[in-house]
């Protein structure tokens, strides 16, 4: 692969960067998906591809589609998506404007940087290139440039699984974010040792809104009946609670292949003081092992002196494979029987297995450009597209963004913070790495 389409992909990320496709949750505030898709859509046709522009579901919430046959149309296609939108970000707490698209101090930063449109502009650069040069990959590649990712694909992926399977047809399996992804860790030997992290599993994404009603009144009374206290009581309750520790497929592969490196012996009798020696990997499996309930919005009352009849709360629940059924017990529980809850938006934990002629090509793509790769199976704490793909298609899902990290860059807490940034080098890497991969999937 030239290094001209190494250099696209930096370049398209970075102009990506720079169209503020801030997803906010609210549909009468979300900005620049259009503008994204039409880019995208420009840079696609430019080369050749027939393009399919879609709006999924509401006014400017687009997606762009694009395929490419391969040598056998008997196999199953490969999906490859990426989503435009971005969380918001504040200006004034970066150390660069989050919509600069800045290329410093060897960086790429700006909102989206590391999700995702450092794969976005990989996906682009490595599209372009194989239409260009008239490669024709082993099956077939829909390439998928999605809306609305960030608040759960209500107006992207869910809208498209549901409305427009005819997109998808004939895709079995499906790569996108979170993984694909280098983590450092020391050997026994005391040297360094690069693991790549193929996302096999996530967990299930269940925002919950709680409720308390209670009777108005004076705020100067004595009162027995307060909806406020019934509602924070319950929700402290929730939000200090540990669920019980869950090791799945994936967590035990995952920590296996880390035992075996490092020497560190995995005691499941005390899991959280066999985590704390991973230091900031603590963070990425601790995340897996366990549900989760945290408590991120409250909204009671309007008037100081005024107790409210009712008060609200949303709680962000990230609930282990196969957990789903005890989660909800577990916490009608906590929640005892003055707080009701509703579903803000419930969508399943996923697991494959770490097999087969997909995780091999990600596997020898990996090591063709860096001789030393070790691929392992995780499990992401958040959510992706993939839960449309698989629940609704059918689909096989994994994450594959491949990128060589810095030994000690902290990858995981750029993902919605503050200074999002990627290495460029990280960024070429990935180009060459995807474009292996899908000439040999």
């Amino acid at each position: 692969m030239s290094s001209a389409v190494e250099e696209e992909a930096v370049e398209l990320a970075a102009d990506l960067i720079r169209i503020d496709t801030t997803n906010t949750g609210d549909p009468d505030t979300v900005v620049g998906e259009r503008e994204a898709a039409e880019y995208v859509a420009a840079k696609l046709t430019e080369v050749g591809y027939e393009i399919e522009m879609v709006e999924s579901g509401a006014a400017r919430r687009d997606n762009v589609f694009a395929r490419l046959p391969g040598a056998d149309p008997e196999r199953g296609a490969l999906l490859v998506h990426g989503h435009l939108d971005v969380v918001p970000a504040d200006p004034s707490e970066w150390s660069v404007h989050p919509f600069s698209g800045a290329i410093q101090d060897g960086y790429l930063w700006g909102r989206g940087a590391v999700d995702m449109k450092d794969m976005v502009g990989m996906m682009l650069a490595v599209a372009r290139r194989f239409k260009r040069d008239g490669i024709t990959p082993p099956r077939d590649l829909v390439f998928a440039f999605l809306a609305d990712e960030e608040a759960g694909g209500k107006y992207g992926s869910q809208w498209l699984a549901d409305n427009r399977p005819d997109l998808f047809e004939g895709c079995t399996e499906a790569v996108g974010e979170v993984g694909g992804f280098s983590l450092t860790l020391t050997d026994k030997q005391g040297d360094p040792a690069r693991l790549y992290l193929i996302e096999t599993a996530e967990k299930g994404m269940a925002w919950m809104r709680l409720r308390a009603r209670g009777r108005a009144g004076h705020g100067s009374f004595v009162h027995e009946d307060n909806a406020v206290t019934n509602l924070t009581e319950a929700v402290a309750r929730l939000g200090r609670h540990r669920f019980p520790l869950v090791l799945t497929d994936t967590v035990r592969e995952f920590m296996a292949v880390v035992g075996e490196v490092t020497g560190i012996e995995f005691d499941e009798k005390d899991l959280d003081g066999t985590l704390a020696k991973l230091g900031p990997l603590s963070r990425i499996i601790g995340a897996t092992v366990r549900d989760t309930a945290n408590p991120t919005m409250l909204n009671a009352g309007y008037k100081a002196n005024v107790i409210p009849s009712s008060a609200e709360a949303v709680i962000d629940c990230r609930v282990v494979p196969g957990r789903q059924d005890a989660f909800e017990r577990e916490v009608d529980e906590l929640l005892g029987p003055d707080v009701t809850r509703e579903w803000v938006t419930l969508l399943p934990a996923l697991e494959t297995t770490f097999d087969g002629d997909l995780v091999q090509a990600m596997a020898d793509a990996l090591t063709s450009e860096d001789p030393d790769a070790r691929t392992v199976p995780y499990m992401l704490s958040g959510g992706t597209d993939a839960k449309a793909f698989e629940e609704k298609l059918g689909m096989r899902c994994f994450g594959f963004a491949p990128l060589r990290l810095p030994p000690d860059l902290d990858f995981a807490s750029l993902f919605h913070g503050v200074d999002e940034r990627v290495p460029v080098d990280s960024l070429r890497f990935g180009a060459r790495v995807l474009d292996r991969f899908l000439r040999g999937c």
